[in-house]
Order: structure tokens, then C-alpha cells, then sequence
């Protein structure tokens, strides 16, 4: 996914930092920590300018939080979970949009742009909910420029900067790599203990 993504974006520009960051915003499995820092990354080589990334990124978060926010208003949770499965969308998603939206409201809205999970998905129950239509956009761009900004000068720092962070970057990876495993391990094994007791 992250080289597809990659090479997409390398190919063609702005055009598809725009259409991958809208189909982020309607809940498929683009993720923005790729899209943007790798706009970042060409911008800093020259094939790519990093201000109208980072406003077609936030532009395009906001275009696709519309979208969601008319199918959830119009169609609800059956259409969600029906066919939305088909795109990566899951209850436990929805629910954790859902506590959220209800504790913070429209601030979640703002807030939950720079959170993983959250601000993919808050645009759904922010749609059941009908909530005002022009603050829900107002809040979704302006906490979505930020969050596209920050991961755009990441890539565009680590591009200026390649030949002296790849070493610890890599590293870095590695380690992230390893920890990660560690946990999806656990994870599976305690997942399987309860229903070793149950047999």
C-alpha cells in the first residue's frame, strides 16, 4: 500500500495527493502519514510545490469529509456497515468516532483532525448527527491544514536532510518494526487463551 501510494503520488502530483487524501476522508485505507510526507519528499526535490500540497491535501480532507457526511445523513449506519465493509469500514470504527463526537461535539470535529482513526472516521457520526453543515466544514478545515501541513515539512525535512537521518531513520524503523511484531504476537496468543479454556 505505502508504495502504491508512493508511486502514485510521484506520477501524478497534486492530481492524486487530492484524490488519495479524499478517498482518506471517506473512510478507504489511504493513509495521510504517507501522502503527505511524500509530497513533502518531492517537494524538497523540486518536482513538487509544498504550500499548494499541503492546501490541495487540506482541501482535499475536506471535500471527503463532506462526502462522508452526506452518506452518513443520508443513508446511515446500514449503508456504514453494508457496503462501507468493502472499503475497510468497521463498527468498532464508528464507535470510537461515535464517543468521541459525543463527548467533544463540534470540537471533535477540530480536534479529531490530527488524531489516527478518529479523523477518518469523525465525519460519519458528525453526519447522523446532522450537525450545522458550515461549521462542520469551517472545523474540518482548519483543523485538517495543520495536520497536513506538520506531515508535508516532515517530508520535506527529511528530504533536504536524506543522507544525514537515513542511518537513524532506518534504525529506527527496524526497532518500530520489531515492537510492533512483539505486540501483534501477544495479541494473537492472548486472543486464542480464552478460547482455549472454552474447549
Amino acid at each position: 500500500m505505502t508504495a502504491a501510494v508512493s508511486n502514485f503520488i510521484a506520477s501524478y502530483g497534486l492530481v492524486a495527493v487530492f484524490v488519495l487524501m479524499v478517498g482518506e476522508s471517506c473512510g478507504f485505507p489511504f493513509p495521510s502519514e504517507v501522502i503527505m510526507p511524500t509530497s513533502g519528499l518531492l517537494a524538497a526535490s523540486g518536482h513538487m510545490n509544498l504550500v499548494a500540497a499541503i492546501f490541495a491535501g487540506a482541501a482535499a480532507n475536506l471535500v471527503g469529509s463532506l462526502i462522508a457526511y452526506g452518506v452518513a445523513a443520508r443513508w446511515g449506519e446500514p449503508l456504514l456497515l453494508g457496503p462501507g465493509r468493502y472499503i475497510g469500514i468497521r463498527r468498532h470504527h464508528l464507535e470510537i468516532a461515535d464517543g468521541w463526537f459525543r463527548r467533544w461535539g463540534l470540537l471533535a470535529v477540530l480536534l479529531g483532525r490530527v488524531l489516527p482513526v478518529i479523523r477518518t472516521y469523525i465525519s460519519f457520526p458528525a453526519g447522523l448527527a446532522r450537525i450545522d453543515l458550515a461549521k462542520f466544514s469551517l472545523l474540518t478545515f482548519v483543523g485538517a491544514l495543520p495536520w497536513c501541513a506538520a506531515l508535508a515539512i516532515v517530508g520535506f525535512a527529511l528530504g533536504r536532510n536524506y543522507d544525514r537521518i537515513s542511518g537513524p531513520v532506518e534504525k529506527g524503523a527496524i526497532v518500530i518494526a520489531l515492537l510492533v511484531l512483539a505486540v501483534v504476537v501477544v495479541w494473537y496468543i492472548r486472543g486464542r487463551e480464552p478460547r482455549a479454556r472454552e474447549t
